[in-house]
């Protein structure tokens, strides 16, 4: 059975920082690009982030310079390392796991809340 289980959300202020993480199951963890999307109340699921098996990094415009995605193939664990954040940071944040050869799976969210 395959789980990706995030943590490490909450409630921070306008230019502080938080350390996302999603632990997976199930899968052959280094073979899978992993990604991080989130989806604010009321907008469309959007990609921040994502990270091949190879650890190429690719991030949205809007994270650019304050984001950096990472992973650890030995934990089978992603991370997503937020800083400066801002209130329109502010959602539901996803792990992602894509493979060519299986289907898409998902975590079931860890809310980050930016006060300002």
């Amino acid at each position: 059975q395959v789980q990706l289980v995030e943590s490490g959300g909450g409630l921070v202020q306008a230019g502080d920082s938080l350390r996302l993480s999603c632990a997976a199951s199930g899968i052959s963890f280094s073979v899978y690009r992993m990604g991080w999307y989130r989806q604010a109340p009321g907008k469309e699921r959007e990609l921040v982030a994502s990270i091949t098996g190879g650890n190429v990094p690719d991030y949205a415009d809007s994270v650019k310079g304050r984001f950096t995605i990472s992973r650890d193939n030995a934990k089978k664990t992603a991370y997503l390392q937020m800083s400066m954040l801002a209130p329109e940071d502010t959602a539901v944040y996803f792990c992602n796991a894509y493979w060519t050869y299986t289907k898409d799976y998902w975590g079931k969210g860890t809310q980050v809340t930016v006060s300002s």
